[in-house]
């Protein structure tokens, strides 16, 4: 009797404390998910969330709601500027004919940089078969925007950092973007490096997002052409690259995404997220609902990466959020930020929250004299 009141005791301040917790998620479900993780219950999870997906294939056909496709403003703004960015990107080619209005054009979204917009976002169906879904592209110019890793307040665990959740006000100033980083470290196969501190081993091979000491960053193949040096600040892993020399990487298996997203078990159609680079050095972020690994893929190489990486994946993880203060030097904030989809979950205030506890991206304005030439 007293074995049992012990344990009951414990299961209810631990279950309890986590289903209140909104660092494990925005639902109870999620929550409980994370808490049945963490003490042995990933295969139990794993099969009730297979089942539940088995029997929630995204439907076949189907219209979006209205709104849906975001449309660009009806006119640009003519830049003029001596500050040097990239050039902006061309509309991708949407993957169902007829393309709806707006489908596949860029609109400029977030704080401008020197009067420059520094990010660019679109919306598309990812395939010609699931056509009551809809997913986003962000694109962002790392001319004008350098890029942070984050620590939560568990992810990747160690610390403290220089750069954990909450963002603070110096770094709010700045801000243009934020959005969700990669798996939980036990299920990323890959490390995490920053500040000097290896806090998971870096593994060879893994896709590898870096950032460097001079505000440029990388998505590679961790040892192929970059190990650690002096030059790194900061390098987060997830799984091995999605896309590579412009293609989808070959053994894709729209079936059998296990590679892809362990956590799911086998199921397939899920929100997911990607990061990847072009060939001239732009970012460009891709999330979404109903999404496979070749659609992933997919629609990161028609944003135009030459290599990428899947990040984060399902409903509670997958954020992109945009900030737009009301002036160019105003502090990001919840109340000004946007998602790149009205579905995604957590709300562009969960990266000023001290108790976010996943690691996260930050893009924000560098700041620097005009040099000539755009």
């Amino acid at each position: 009797m007293l074995a049992f009141a012990v344990v009951f005791t414990w299961l209810a301040f631990s279950l309890g404390g986590a289903l209140l917790n909104p660092a494990l998620g925005s639902s109870f479900g999620s929550r409980f998910a994370e808490w049945a993780r963490g003490h042995g219950g990933s295969s139990i999870v794993n099969w009730v969330e297979n089942e539940w997906y088995k029997h929630h294939q995204p439907p076949i056909g189907g219209t979006l709601p209205p709104g849906s496709i975001q449309k660009p403003p009806a006119s640009s703004q003519t830049i003029s500027t001596s500050v040097h960015y990239l050039p902006t990107p061309k509309s991708m080619v949407p993957f169902v004919t007829p393309a709806l209005s707006g489908e596949g054009d860029w609109r400029p979204v977030g704080r401008r940089v020197n009067g420059i917009p520094a990010i660019y976002e679109t919306t598309l169906r990812p395939d010609s078969v699931h056509t009551s879904y809809v997913a986003g592209v962000a694109w962002i110019d790392t001319k004008l925007l350098q890029a942070s890793l984050y620590s939560g307040s568990q992810i990747p665990g160690g610390g403290p950092f220089p750069l954990t959740a909450p963002i603070k006000t110096s770094a709010a100033r700045t801000l243009v973007a934020a959005f969700n980083s990669g798996f939980l470290m036990s299920n990323a196969n890959g490390g995490y490096y920053t500040a000097g501190r290896t806090e998971a081993p870096l593994r060879k091979g893994a896709a590898s997002f870096v950032v460097y000491r001079n505000g440029t960053s990388n998505i590679v193949a961790w040892g192929n052409s970059v190990t650690l040096n002096h030059s790194i600040v900061s390098v987060r892993q997830n799984l091995d690259l999605l896309v590579s020399n412009g293609r989808p990487v070959p053994g894709l298996d729209t079936n059998d995404t296990t590679k892809w997203g362990l956590t799911l078990g086998n199921a397939v159609y899920v929100w997911r997220s990607g990061l990847g680079i072009t060939a001239d050095g732009a970012l460009v972020y891709v999330g979404g609902p109903g999404l496979n690994i070749t659609d992933l893929a997919n629609l990161l190489v028609r944003a135009g990466a030459v290599r990428a990486m899947e990040l984060d994946i399902n409903t509670d993880w997958v954020n992109f959020s945009s900030y737009k203060p009301s002036t160019s030097h105003g502090l990001a904030a919840a109340s000004n930020g946007t998602e790149l989809l009205p579905a995604m979950t957590g709300t562009p205030a969960r990266y000023f929250e001290s108790w976010w506890a996943r690691d996260f991206i930050t893009v924000s304005a560098i700041r620097h004299p005009t040099t000539g030439g755009g």
